[in-house]
């Protein structure tokens, strides 16, 4: 018996994201801009006519800017964080859609989320399906049983 003990490398060498996946990064990377920019163009020059809104704004664009980081990466750790985000914003999305629809008059203003996502042309809404879509069809335990096969 040998006391020799063999290790592997820690570093990741997989891809980061292939194909649909690089596209739904980049259009989470698009709206973290969008609702960023936006957000702080709002709260800089005019916070006080629409405050809920425009912190909903911000509070959009660091949800998105966060589920890009986290879904750009194979991590354990950022993959847990790729589906908390975007399950947080499935919830705003629809919490924030549903009240702008049944209470308009609680928003002066619309924020990024408001009636699910229309004033973009409704992709806030389709983005957390399609970030809780590819999660889990890109889980390394699933892309592993598919190429035992």
């Amino acid at each position: 018996m040998s006391d020799e003990v063999r290790t592997h490398s820690a570093e990741d060498t997989r891809r980061p994201a292939y194909g649909v996946g690089r596209v739904l990064i980049l259009v989470y990377g698009i709206f973290a801009l969008a609702a960023t920019a936006r957000a702080t163009v709002q709260l800089m020059t005019r916070a006080g006519e629409a405050p809920l809104a425009y912190s909903l704004s911000a509070v959009a664009g660091l949800v998105y800017i966060l589920a890009t980081v986290a879904l750009a990466h194979n991590g354990r750790r950022m993959r847990r964080v790729g589906w908390i985000t975007v399950l947080v914003e499935l919830a705003g999305v629809v919490t924030v859609g549903v009240l702008t629809t049944l209470e308009p008059q609680l928003f002066a203003d619309d924020s990024v989320w408001s009636r699910f996502g229309a004033g973009y042309g409704y992709v806030p809404a389709l983005l957390p399906v399609l970030g809780i879509a590819w999660l889990w069809h890109s889980a390394p335990a699933r892309i592993a049983a598919r190429a035992d096969r």
